[in-house]
């Protein structure tokens, strides 16, 4: 191992003899970084840096679809009993967390006990996860009460006794007990952007600055971290073989082609990875086009028709040999209504009326063609396309634009103008004012003008604050906004975690709106322990009802996304359920057009 680290050193250092430059792929985030410490982000762009650095048991073939989950660090798929409660996971022996103070100058392997320990400190309250809520639902035995404990006494989280759930067999076997089936715990596992492997002994040594210096066994390690600026990443000299490897189908023609490009190279491919967070669409454009960056990740919607008239690639940018990848993603855009909000939030007829009037008067046709410039198709419901639960041919009032309906529900529950100056009032007679959330670009500007023109369409005064996205979202977990249109993309192919933002408990962490409902809850909880099949998907459409029904939030459009590469860029297609692609793409000396 010693003598393979000093080889790679050695032709790094070779490069730099012979003025080669490090292979960088460049791209931009239109919206800052939170940190990188895995239990304690939620965010997109967070969770696309920390996959990088730490590595989870399994991850997804990077070409299959439909889409596999494989082995990353663990050495087979999982051992389990028939009720689904029993997971038993080998590890492959031999892999090591990159080179860091933290270990005193020794090499750290990799064992079972790193993700008991990556798996506690999301139950830790002092960490403060927001994702707490998804591990709890899992029903690890013991590891909800153990927090409980650690609230309950005000003492530390006690990382050192024995949890009945999370047993080391020895020192490469992991055993996961569950209180009630998961049969979809393993994409859990899969889930590399949250349940990579944390050493102790880095938490330990940098406390509460943990996030800024992530240390993982993944292959990129964090060279530079300038907040909301510059993230930039370099190869991990440590890391292990490990070579590409992926199982297109045989009609998947770019598929095919990729994996004739790419099969048996070593990864990562890629040196240097630069991440500028550039929150305006122009200059993001703009760098894309002078060369500054590989890929612009989601074309700005104010440039789709310059570069993708009628839905295909410019013949200008074609010409250059610009690459587009091309889909509707399993994501959804949506407005949350906090339902403990004193004006528009609650349970009784007059507020239910409200939201669902709100609904109706949002003219989601008219953002996707003004504002998403055609790059989106209306929603039904918050079941993501890609996942169980979707079904292109349900229709419901969430996708409803009927601002008569709109405006006579208003009347019908005494939301009208009291006092003569035109705006609505509460039934209370109380002034109406929505307070929406939003941010300081153009695009979000765009968007706010549509929030006014339709709410002025009803009668409904609107008043914007704006604010850095990060900090909005902090806002949002602790109940301080009114409401606010964000983003979600599904990271496993299960729909039911779209309803997080739905269930109770998970108030404050992925349920925004803090809607809490028993029926909803008890349909949540038996989906699940279901396996997949015919009675979960009825469940799933009772769901849906409901949530048309409460409507505590609004599901406005799923995206289609469009990617564009440079020439340069080899082996890039956006995956689906999954946040990383540095170490499976190359850079490949520049061409000029």
């Amino acid at each position: 191992m010693i003598k393979r680290i000093v080889l790679v050193m050695l032709a790094a250092l070779c490069q730099v003899a012979a003025g080669v430059e490090p292979k960088t792929f460049r791209y931009a985030f239109p919206i800052a970084e939170t940190g990188f410490d895995p239990a304690q982000v939620s965010d997109t762009y967070s969770r696309t840096v920390t996959p990088h650095i730490f590595e989870a048991l399994y991850g997804y073939d990077p070409l299959a679809l439909p889409v596999k989950i494989v082995p990353l660090t663990a050495a087979a798929l999982p051992e389990v009993n028939a009720e689904f409660t029993r997971w038993t996971i080998k590890l492959k022996p031999g892999i090591f967390f990159a080179d860091d103070p933290a270990f005193k100058g020794k090499r750290r392997e990799l064992v079972a006990q790193d993700y008991v320990f990556s798996l506690m400190r999301f139950a830790d309250p002092a960490v403060k996860s927001p994702m707490w809520a998804s591990v709890e639902e899992r029903g690890i035995l013991g590891l909800a009460e153990r927090r409980e404990a650690a609230l309950r006494n005000k003492t530390p989280f006690d990382y050192d006794s024995h949890i009945e759930g999370l047993s080391v067999l020895d020192r490469h076997t992991l055993q996961i007990r569950l209180k009630s089936p998961r049969p979809r715990l393993l994409e859990m596992l899969a889930a590399n952007d949250l349940f990579g492997a944390v050493a102790r002994e880095v938490v330990q040594h940098y406390g509460e600055q943990v996030s800024a210096h992530p240390v993982g066994t993944g292959p990129y390690v964090l060279k530079d971290w300038r907040r909301s600026s510059l993230i930039v990443l370099e190869r991990n000299p440590g890391y292990r073989e490990r070579v590409y490897e992926a199982q297109p189908r045989a009609d998947d023609a770019e598929g095919q082609a990729i994996l004739a490009q790419l099969k048996g190279r070593r990864i990562p491919m890629v040196d240097r990875v630069e991440v500028s967070i550039i929150e305006e669409s122009q200059p993001r454009w703009l760098s894309f086009l002078g060369g500054e960056h590989e890929l612009i990740d989601r074309v700005p919607p104010e440039f789709v028709a310059v570069a993708l008239p009628h839905g295909k690639l410019a013949p200008n940018l074609a010409k250059q040999g610009m690459q587009l990848s091309r889909l509707i993603n399993a994501d959804s855009a949506f407005t949350y209504f906090n339902m403990d909000d004193p004006v528009i939030g609650g349970y009784t007829p007059e507020r239910v009326a409200l939201r669902r009037a709100l609904s109706l008067a949002l003219d989601v046709e008219r953002e996707i063609r003004l504002v998403r410039r055609g790059q989106a198709i209306p929603a039904q419901s918050p079941l993501l396309p890609h996942t169980s639960g979707y079904d292109p041919e349900f229709k419901s009032e969430n996708g409803d634009f009927d601002p008569a309906r709109a405006n006579a529900l208003l009347d019908m529950y005494g939301y009208v103008d009291k006092d003569g100056d035109g705006w609505r009032d509460q039934p209370d007679g109380g002034q109406l004012a929505l307070e929406v959330a939003t941010q300081p670009d153009a695009l979000s500007r765009q968007y706010d003008e549509l929030w006014t023109i339709n709410f002025k369409r009803v009668g409904i005064r609107t008043k914007f604050f704006a604010g850095k996205w990060p900090e909005q979202l902090k806002a949002a977990r602790a109940g301080k906004l009114q409401l606010w249109m964000m983003g979600t993309t599904a990271n496993a192919p299960d729909g039911l975690q779209a309803l997080q933002r739905f269930y109770g408990p998970q108030a404050g962490n992925q349920n925004l709106s803090r809607f809490k409902s028993a029926e909803f809850d008890a349909l949540y909880e038996r989906m699940q322990a279901l396996p997949d099949g015919p009675e979960r998907e009825a469940l799933f459409l009772q769901a849906k009802r409901l949530q048309t029904a409460y409507m505590p939030t609004k599901t406005h459009v799923h995206r289609i996304v469009n990617d564009i590469a440079q020439p340069w860029l080899i082996g890039y297609r956006r995956p689906l359920f999954r946040n990383e692609f540095w170490h499976l793409i190359d850079v490949l000396p520049r061409t000029k057009p």
